[in-house]
């Protein structure tokens, strides 16, 4: 990733100070594999910003690598000018999150020639930002070096926020078939979304299964899928013919989000695909959000969107579920559990099987293609991205917990998890009217998350 950097100087502090704190960013930067946008050292006095000039040639810089750079980060190694941040900031104009650091003092240098001030500064430097209406982020402590251990943390954490906006500004979701009548749940505003950067493109589903039908088992495309997917997960029981028509389908949506460059999707399953096509699409939806293209079923665009979201902040897959049971009687645990689409990633023991519950009604031969499996103890963050219609905006619910191993005797894909205060969660999601569906993700990012889409994207965060 790509950061624009910011050196505050300001004339009556010791020059040294900006010069060694540019050596140590760019040291850290080559750490961490962050290529650094910076004025180099004789552009202005030691590459530091402190007057309008220099804040303009500073600006000029980050202008003509608009499109490579994911964030800016301001470093104060003294108070630094807090008009010559903001302006840099103002007339570049990038959009992008903004990190604030500042240097520690040393109670043995306070001299005239060591001391710092950026205690002081940097509050000086925030309350110019939020006078000019620019975001910004905070280190966890007041003060760090960009060297200790807290700041590299902060500053990992402040690349994942930069994914996550930048990502969710630009994503591209391919809604594929209508959203099934029985599921006024996931509803949700195309406009509201498109005013946040989000692009939904619309495909009927008969288009899809008629691009399917078109293909053979002797096609090679076909035959290549097949071999994928036996490589992916062990078929079990899944006849032959069924392995054809899940290929056929993975051929046609690989097509599909070439074509029209997706980077999620969210497809019609229950129950047209079994009825009309005679297979679960859960194990190409599976294998796609395992190569971190989301997919959710039943036509959950938000659902697919929170998904993304949560894959940009942990780098990992996220997998779309249903709050579906109570675990006994321990209030803090309950069940999560869908037909069979999960990532690979939370499913050790997977393998193609078919879907019980949806068989009832289309034909348990009509369903292979849904995933069996069950999700060992692993980090738990959990949450929902919504658009709040009657309100006009988007809207998010944020935690974390564990996933257990306990005891859980199902079928589908399944897991129990361990949410402090769950009960008051529920509460929350019921009384807000958010969906059935939540998301889950490998991690511990709900800060990230919180910051990106609270104070970036604007939108109402809710962090349990």
């Amino acid at each position: 990733m790509t950061l624009g950097v910011i050196i505050g100087n300001r004339d009556f502090f010791p020059d040294a100070l900006v010069e060694q704190a540019r050596t140590e960013i760019i040291e850290v930067f080559g750490r961490l594999n962050i290529n650094p946008i910076l004025l180099n050292s004789n552009d202005t006095k030691l590459g530091g910003v402190e007057t309008f000039r220099e804040a303009e040639k500073c600006a000029n810089l980050f202008k003509l690598n608009r499109e490579d750079i994911d964030g800016i980060l301001v470093l104060l190694p003294n108070f630094g000018d807090e008009k010559g941040v903001a302006d840099t900031l103002k007339m570049a104009d990038l959009k992008v999150p903004v990190l604030i650091q500042a240097y520690p003092d040393e109670l043995s240098k306070m001299n005239v020639a060591n001391r710092r001030d950026s205690w002081c500064g940097k509050i000086s430097v925030c309350n110019n930002l939020y006078q000019y209406g620019i975001k910004y982020s905070l280190t966890s402590k007041h003060v760090s070096a960009p060297s200790d251990t807290e700041f590299i943390k902060d500053l990992k954490d402040f690349l994942a926020v930069c994914r996550v906006v930048k990502g969710l500004r630009n994503v591209r979701i391919g809604a594929i078939g209508a959203r099934p009548g029985a599921f006024n749940t996931v509803r949700y505003s195309e406009k509201i979304l498109q005013r946040n950067g989000i692009t939904v493109t619309t495909f009927d589903l008969s288009e899809i299964l008629g691009r399917a039908n078109q293909l053979t088992a002797a096609d090679a495309q076909v035959k290549h899928h097949i071999d994928k997917i036996n490589a992916y997960a062990p078929k079990g029981n899944t006849p032959d013919e069924a392995m054809v028509q899940i290929a056929k389908l993975d051929v046609v949506l690989k097509q599909i989000m070439e074509e029209y460059a997706l980077d999620a999707t969210a497809i019609q399953c229950w129950t047209s695909l079994q009825q009309n096509y005679g297979c679960n699409v859960c194990t190409s939806m599976s294998i796609m959000s395992e190569n971190m293209l989301p997919s959710a079923c039943e036509v959950d665009v938000t659902g697919t969107l929170s998904m993304y979201a949560m894959q940009l902040a942990s780098g990992s897959p996220s997998a779309l579920v249903d709050w579906n049971n109570n675990y006994a009687d321990d209030d803090n645990k309950c069940v999560l559990f869908h037909c069979g689409n999960w990532a690979k990633s939370f499913l050790p023991d997977i393998q193609i099987s078919n879907a019980p519950i949806l068989g009832t009604t289309v034909g348990v031969e009509n369903t292979y293609g849904a995933l069996d499996g069950r999700t060992p103890a692993m980090p738990l963050t959990f949450g929902r991205i919504s658009t709040d219609d009657p309100k006009g905006i988007i809207k998010a619910y944020i935690g974390e917990g564990e996933l257990t191993n306990d005891a859980l005797s199902t079928f589908g894909n399944r897991a129990v998890a361990q949410i402090p205060d769950l009960q008051g969660l529920m509460k929350y999601v019921c009384r807000n009217g958010f969906e059935h569906h939540v998301v889950m993700n490998a991690s511990k990012t709900a800060n990230i998350l919180e910051e990106a889409l609270g104070n970036y994207m604007g939108w109402e965060v809710y962090k349990h």
